[in-house]
């Protein structure tokens, strides 16, 4: 049997995900925390499948954070963070802690969330089942598997994005010299389907790039239509 942690304070909001998640997979087993104590205890004892949290429980802002520390010291438990803070802030905790995937409050629907949910589901069993190998690419070359949940690797150098960021970055660079236009973007996005959720999704990734490679200038934006992934030096 699947087994899941809903770690949330708000009990309207848990109970929510709960449904949610029960709905999408029938027969799961969903445990709900509400405190980090309760949370970090049980993660402990159990072995989940997977983890949907929120960074903020009670007055700890960041009990979050403890928490998926917590988690990656015992066990490499996928998590997805369920969370208030805008994508700015979420960013700096995805790269220490290697979240899976991130959803904003307030921004996403039922569906939103349980294709996210499922999709993190068949890559964390992908993953254990060994259908994936090691990621390798030459020095000015780009590997990225946004279905394996592997973390983008750039000219050696791992790449920390969370699922969707990795979705537009994987079609950037499957057509790249071309112009992927903010309309072929809104399909690999599971909500926020405008230009500047898209534009936003975009900088998130140059600034990670950039923090390995200052010099990184790949993708270019094509006023009015989208942006388009150019190599270095072309």
């Amino acid at each position: 049997m699947l087994k899941v942690a809903v770690i949330e304070d708000d009990i309207p909001t848990s109970n929510q995900l709960k449904g949610w998640i029960e709905s999408a997979k029938p027969g799961i087993r969903v445990d709900q925390w509400h405190t980090r104590d309760d949370a970090e205890a049980a993660i402990a004892r159990e072995t989940y499948d997977l983890v949907v949290l929120d960074i903020e429980l009670g007055r700890e802002r960041h009990a979050g954070v403890a928490i998926i520390n917590a988690i990656n010291k015992s066990q490499a438990t996928p998590v997805l963070v369920v969370s208030a803070m805008p994508a700015t802030i979420y960013r700096s905790i995805m790269k220490a802690l290697d979240a899976w995937d991130y959803l904003q409050k307030a921004t996403f629907e039922e569906a939103d969330f349980i294709e996210t949910f499922l999709e993190i589901l068949r890559a964390a069993k992908d993953r254990s089942a060994g259908k994936e190998s090691a990621p390798v690419a030459a020095d000015n070359e780009l590997s990225v598997d946004p279905l394996r949940q592997r973390n983008p690797i750039w000219r050696g150098e791992r790449i920390n994005l969370p699922l969707t960021a990795q979705r537009i970055l994987s079609a950037l660079y499957e057509h790249r010299g071309q112009v992927v236009t903010y309309e072929q973007l809104f399909q690999v996005v599971k909500s926020g389907r405008n230009r500047d959720n898209i534009r936003k999704h975009v900088s998130t990734i140059r600034d990670a790039f950039r923090e390995v490679d200052p010099d990184f200038a790949c993708i270019e934006n094509i006023p009015m239509r989208g942006f388009r992934w150019a190599d270095q030096g072309v």
